[in-house]
């Protein structure tokens, strides 16, 4: 769609520097810094660290490469919802979008809003109590929400500086770790009890919950300028840049803490940093955990609109959705919709006891489910719509993303496995709602 369009419609602002912004943005949030030494802990020395750590890049690499083919192929707002419609056919695609509007997206958003509000809280207490965690998770929501409402542009430039931030400050601890860390605490790497296959499935889960996020550049693919160019190349060089300071993290943390201490660390950066600077570190990371939150946050709530704004554009009984602002250039429903829904999950999940665990159990089945069927969506549209054209086509087919559906198909296994192992009710409270949501795409099929 281009600005002659006589309907508002998004338009190409977003620049290759942007996407590349919106991926890294997301994908490094605060995850790095808690699942590290659990991931050290659980495999228990440095080769089959790095080797876990290079698993996860290559399966975030290899889902990129398929979400390249595709958003190539199909360069419109929406994501997994295009691709699942086109292929598997409107119920399918609606589904998809129902079990994100209250499933997937408000539990990452409202998890990642937990983290931020934790270090927050850390660095400006709130004279609130226990409560005082889910007002700032909530101001996060609906300050970011408003900035993403105010438009495009305003919620691109909060990106790049938020991702710019969090780079520079996460290669800052690095150097730290690498370079000047005292002599007496660099150690040569010591294996710690674990190694168990146990302990390499429970690796593989946090690694790839922390490499989550490279697919959120299809949520605004209408909006990237050069589609069959500049998808592929964001998807390449935004994950290929995250493998590398997640690799370079390991080894900094290794460097300067010795094995051991990396895998016994709560807080591994802080600890990296106190070697050099003190007390004052614990002030400087929670900054940075801030700052890491914060643009993972604002990068969900850009991309997420977008996928109900694709709703309500194909389906008429959800048409209040796909209104598109042709001043602020937003889907400003969209993303009150979604914001008042997050806000809910916020405020019901966070106010008990481990409110972020909860929200991360309550999205992980569905989560995986639809990255199994998005995976699947390339092996049939290849079927059954081999003339549309390809600017990208994804190498090594059908291998490639064969890998990418089983390792899918693990995570979903995973995830499922642990909620019933733990008799969650955050699992049946998301079984709920999608069952509701069958019964809402009846009446879809407009």
């Amino acid at each position: 769609m281009d600005e002659a369009t006589p309907h508002p419609a998004p338009r190409r602002q977003l620049t290759l520097f942007d996407s590349t912004c919106i991926i890294v943005g997301i994908i490094i949030g605060a995850g790095f810094y808690q699942t590290t030494p659990q991931v050290a802990r659980s495999v228990g020395g440095m080769v089959p660290l790095l080797a876990v750590w290079l698993i996860g890049g290559a399966v975030a690499l290899i889902g990129a490469l398929c979400y390249a083919e595709l958003t190539a192929a199909y360069p419109h707002d929406g994501g997994e919802y295009v691709f699942l419609t086109r292929a598997f056919g409107r119920r399918a695609g609606f589904l998809f979008a129902w079990g994100g509007f209250w499933v997937v997206r408000p539990g990452n958003i409202g998890a990642m809003a937990y983290v931020f509000a934790r270090y927050a809280q850390q660095l400006l207490p709130l004279p609130l109590g226990r409560h005082a965690p889910a007002a700032y998770a909530v101001g996060a929501v609906v300050a970011l929400t408003a900035i993403n409402v105010l438009g495009v542009r305003s919620g691109k430039w909060t990106q790049n500086l938020l991702t710019a931030t969090k780079v520079l400050g996460l290669l800052a601890v690095f150097v730290v770790g690498l370079l000047f860390a005292p002599a007496s605490r660099v150690a040569t790497p010591t294996p710690v009890p674990s190694g168990s296959l146990g302990g390499f499935y429970l690796a593989m889960i946090l690694v790839l919950f922390t490499y989550g996020g490279w697919n959120e550049i299809s949520y605004v693919a209408a909006e990237v300028r050069d589609p069959s160019r500049n998808l592929v190349r964001a998807l390449a060089l935004g994950t290929g840049a995250v493998v590398v300071i997640y690799l370079l993290g390991n080894s900094a943390f290794v460097r300067a803490l010795g094995y051991e201490g990396f895998a016994a660390s709560k807080a591994v950066a802080a600890d990296v940093l106190r070697l050099r600077f003190g007390a004052r570190a614990a002030a400087a990371i929670s900054a940075l955990v801030c700052v890491s939150s914060l643009g993972a946050l604002n990068g969900m709530i850009l991309t997420g609109a977008r996928i109900y704004y694709a709703v309500g554009a194909d389906h008429r009984a959800y048409a209040w959705l796909g209104k598109w602002d042709g001043r602020l250039g937003t889907p400003v429903r969209s993303l009150l919709a979604q914001a008042a829904v997050t806000l809910a999950v916020v405020i019901g999940f966070g106010l008990r006891d481990q409110g972020f665990e909860r929200m991360v159990v309550y999205t992980a089945p569905l989560f995986w489910l639809f990255f199994l069927l998005a995976g699947a969506s390339l092996f049939a549209l290849r079927a059954v719509e081999p003339h549309t054209p390809r600017p990208y086509r994804v190498a090594g087919y059908p291998l490639t993303p064969a890998l990418f559906c089983l390792s899918s198909a693990f995570m979903l296994y995973a995830s499922l496995a642990y909620a019933l192992a733990h008799r969650a009710a955050e699992a049946w409270w998301a079984i709920g709602l999608m069952a509701a949501g069958v019964l809402a795409s009846l009446g879809s099929r407009d």
